[in-house]
């Protein structure tokens, strides 16, 4: 004989696919709360050793930035150093100039002349004195002129003034240019 079953088996598989469909439904809830947890600890993880990374980078910039700065410095110490040197080697190159000169403008001057004073500025001298006549003064100005320590002499003044128990004598002052000691060597050879 054929067996009807009349249980509502209809509902039965309802509910038995309703609690099925909850448990999946739960279980993927689940299973997306704990990869978006995991997801945030990674990327938590993944800033957290970017920070860590940045904040090395930071100190070691720092780091340079202060060797900078002592480079810098030394730089600028070296540059001063550099500059003194050449100013000491300067002064010794330019420290016989003054004895040439003295030397040469003792040969030069002409007898009835004497200097009353020399001033330097720059390369420029101005030589003041006395002189017999104006004919001395030119002598003078012709030697200075071809004289390897000389160039360019030019007369500011002459007057002529009167000594007691000289007689007349000639004032004067002039300029002249003192020519260096490396363009003396230049000549020279």
């Amino acid at each position: 004989m054929a067996h009807i079953n009349l249980l509502p088996w209809r509902e039965d598989l309802r509910k038995q696919r309703k609690r099925d469909f909850f448990i999946i439904a739960g279980s993927a809830a689940f299973a997306m709360v704990l990869v978006v947890v995991l997801l945030h600890f990674y990327f938590v993880g993944l800033i957290e050793n970017q920070e860590a990374r940045n904040s090395y980078l930071q100190g070691e910039i720092k780091k340079v930035e202060a060797q900078i700065k002592e480079i810098e410095e030394l730089e600028k110490n070296k540059a001063q150093l550099i500059a003194r040197m050449q100013v000491i080697d300067q002064l010794q190159k330019n420290r016989p100039e003054v004895v040439h000169l003295f030397d040469e403008l003792v040969r030069l001057v002409p007898e009835g002349m004497y200097i009353t004073s020399v001033v330097q500025k720059g390369n420029t001298l101005t030589i003041e004195g006395n002189a017999q006549s104006n004919a001395r003064v030119s002598a003078l100005m012709r030697a200075l002129d071809t004289s390897d320590w000389f160039a360019n002499p030019t007369l500011d003044v002459i007057q002529a003034k009167n000594e007691k128990g000289q007689g007349e004598l000639q004032s004067f002052k002039l300029q002249v240019r003192q020519k260096t000691a490396a363009a003396v060597e230049g000549v020279a050879k």
